[in-house]
């Protein structure tokens, strides 16, 4: 695979005083072709707490190539960072860009998921030790990998490294029950909402801004993944904006009113009177 390939290159590590020198953690843009991409700082990369800042605390014990092998490299639009299939060797942090994860079943896409910068790849792999989804980068991204073997000789040597993977871990059965809980039994309207809001949460806690952003997927992977046509996903976000909860242009969102989508998402919760007016 080409990505692989790329990462293979560029696996290189600077040593000073038989330590390990980590990449400059400040970088917040990359460019490519002539285009400026944004990049998470690496201080809110789920990688960070994981392999890089363990390794970091503790330079004497991991000195060696043998023991830092984080490769990064650039993930074009359309490239496959796996297939579904395919067997489970590393984990990947996007640090730039966005992923759909998808699995096809009786020739039918399903979309399971959207990664954005900051967020680890590939933990779903790890049970059965074969990727069960297909990631996809839905734009120019960067992507740093790190190869599942040393990620578990290095929680076998430090315990604390070990529970950060056991919670992340638990931090994804978790959102995926919340999505679940988002999604079955609601209406069209509650499920845009929450789905609105699950990405402005998300743009948050990495330091993005949680009320303008691009909508990187297309209408018809929003509904893939909401169950709806992209017929209802238009007009949904169209109601919205006549609401007053949103503006969009294009891919372009702001979100203008988070508690009335907040009220929108949990209209089953709360009297009529308190919900905004969808037209």
């Amino acid at each position: 695979m080409e990505v692989r390939r790329r990462l293979a290159q560029n696996e290189k590590v600077e040593f000073r005083s038989k330590a390990v020198k980590l990449k400059s953690c400040s970088i917040d843009s990359f460019a490519w072709a002539g285009v400026q991409y944004p990049t998470v700082a690496c201080a809110t990369c789920e990688l960070c707490d994981l392999w890089c800042q363990p390794i970091r605390d503790n330079p004497e014990r991991y000195n060696s190539l043998e023991w830092f092998k984080n490769r990064r490299t650039k993930i074009r639009r359309g490239e496959y960072l796996f297939h579904a299939g395919e067997p489970f060797r590393s984990l990947y942090a996007l640090r730039a860009g966005f992923l759909k994860v998808f699995f096809v079943s009786q020739g039918r896409e399903h979309v399971t998921g959207f990664y954005m910068a900051g967020e680890l790849v590939g933990l779903d792999a790890i049970h059965a030790a074969r990727h069960t989804c297909s990631a996809v980068a839905l734009e120019d991204g960067q992507v740093c990998e790190v190869p599942f073997e040393q990620l578990e000789k290095l929680c076998l040597d430090l315990p604390a490294s070990q529970h950060r993977l056991h919670r992340f871990m638990s931090r994804e059965i978790t959102r995926h029950y919340e999505m679940v809980a988002e999604l079955v039994g609601k209406t069209v309207e509650e499920r845009m909402a929450a789905f609105l809001l699950n990405l402005s949460k998300r743009f948050s806690e990495h330091r993005y801004s949680p009320t303008q952003f691009q909508l990187r997927m297309k209408r018809d992977e929003i509904g893939n993944y909401l169950g709806m046509t992209v017929e209802t996903v238009s007009r949904t976000l169209r109601k919205f904006h006549a609401a007053g909860l949103i503006s969009v242009r294009g891919k372009q969102l702001e979100l203008l009113d988070l508690d009335g989508l907040h009220r929108t998402a949990n209209r089953d919760e709360l009297p009529s009177a308190s919900l905004p007016k969808l037209r």
